[in-house]
């Protein structure tokens, strides 16, 4: 906890011209979740920050990182893969249906990773890595800097560490180069999969976690969700906006349904100017998780 105090310090001193540009000018539009970022995927400009610039745990939206040092690593698809037990504790509960020992293909590893947040799928990705697990991190953080994200860092594949840190602005970076992969976006948006593994023959069922997912009208052609009791719940999403590419990464909501409310907000926000409105109990918790944050840094400071 100490190393993601520091790191969040640290980071805060990081100029970003564009979102500072664009903080002042959209007061207008009211979100529930604590830190968001939108921006235009052929853009370098966001068109809407909200604490863009905070360094903030990032659950599982960790996982596009993981689906990108993955592709990026040239590795088959339809190699068979095996789960192994962990060679070190989960940093925060890691439930899984899935079978020590059983095999998977990398590719099927990987769509259940992302659309269904499988943690241990994530794993045994980074486990499987040339060098293995701890080169598979320090991919991560290396391809997080070669991306310009300045104010990232990661520690885990799966996003269970609350180390794991990201900014919203950060992150807009980090799904326009998933972008570049149809298997991540494929892989992300699939609604429901039926994984079949061997060693032995069993089949287990899953289902997107990003409910919009499952409406066309969204057009969603990136996907992830991520939530830990620190982090709030997250949503990442690349989708077609009047003919355009959208993303919007929204950081730290009180509600499963908050961020998906703040998608819907955005969009009318960018046709009509309507600046939205949000539940008395989420802007109460914004409220509470600024003023976390705040005496964070006061505390941090003193030391």
């Amino acid at each position: 906890m100490l190393r993601f105090v520091l790191f969040f310090l640290a980071c805060l001193s990081l100029p970003f011209t564009a979102v500072q540009a664009h903080e002042t000018s959209t007061d207008g539009l009211q979100l529930a979740s604590v830190n968001a970022a939108v921006a235009y995927a052929n853009s370098e400009e966001l068109v809407y920050g909200k604490n863009a610039e905070r360094p903030v745990p990032i659950a599982s939206v960790t996982k596009l990182m993981t689906a990108l040092v993955v592709m990026e690593s040239g590795q088959s698809l339809n190699e068979y893969l095996e789960f192994q037990e962990r060679h070190i504790p989960a940093p925060a509960n890691a439930y899984t249906r899935i079978r020590i020992g059983s095999e998977l293909k990398r590719g099927d590893m990987l769509r259940i990773a992302l659309m269904s947040s499988e943690n241990f799928a994530a794993y045994t990705l980074a486990r499987h890595y040339p060098g293995g697990y701890d080169a598979f991190v320090a991919a991560m953080n290396t391809r997080a800097r070669e991306l310009g994200m300045k104010n990232t860092t990661f520690v885990d594949p799966t996003g269970l560490s609350v180390e794991n840190t990201s900014t919203a602005s950060d992150l807009v970076k980090l799904v326009v180069a998933a972008n570049q992969y149809p298997e991540i976006s494929e892989y992300s948006t699939t609604r429901y999969f039926t994984a079949r593994f061997r060693q032995p023959r069993y089949r287990l069922p899953f289902g997107n976690t990003n409910a919009l997912v499952h409406r066309k009208s969204w057009g969603v052609d990136i996907s992830k969700t991520g939530y830990l009791s620190e982090a709030g719940r997250c949503l990442v999403m690349l989708l077609e906006f009047e003919g355009k590419q959208l993303v919007t990464v929204l950081l730290d909501s009180l509600g499963t349904r908050s961020p998906m409310g703040d998608a819907g907000r955005i969009r009318r926000w960018l046709s009509t100017g309507s600046s939205g409105s949000v539940a008395a109990a989420a802007r109460d918790y914004a409220r509470q998780k600024n003023q976390a944050y705040s005496t964070t840094e006061s505390s941090a400071s003193a030391h």
